[in-house]
């Protein structure tokens, strides 16, 4: 069993033991990412610092959610991640965007 599996399975006893599956809903578990991802956001609202013990449990949150929404919506985890970062390749060539953070329809 590879990590992303170990992970995956680990996510999904600990959901479950808590009989939580029926309120796991692509729609509930989308909502559940954007809040988590807010607070995430949060510890940025004011300044740069934050607490690194906090901004990795929110992160945590963020990613579990996304685990499960893969899981619900029945799509391997490593295998679309890949294929976006293949269209990613595509869509930003390095030699197009190295060093550039703007959108790429605006890249020169």
């Amino acid at each position: 069993m590879d990590k992303i599996e170990s992970l995956l399975n680990s996510i999904l006893t600990f959901r479950n033991a808590r009989d939580w599956k029926q309120f796991h809903t692509p729609e509930n578990l989308a909502k559940s990412i954007s809040i988590e991802a807010a607070e995430l956001l949060e510890h940025f609202q004011w300044d740069g610092d934050y607490d690194l013990n906090e901004l990795s449990d929110e992160l945590a949150d963020v990613l579990i959610y996304a685990f499960l929404m893969a899981e619900a919506i029945g799509v391997d985890i490593e295998r679309v991640m890949l294929n976006k970062l293949e269209k990613n390749k595509s869509r930003f060539p390095v030699e197009a965007v190295k060093g550039n953070s703007g959108k790429y329809t605006r890249v020169d």
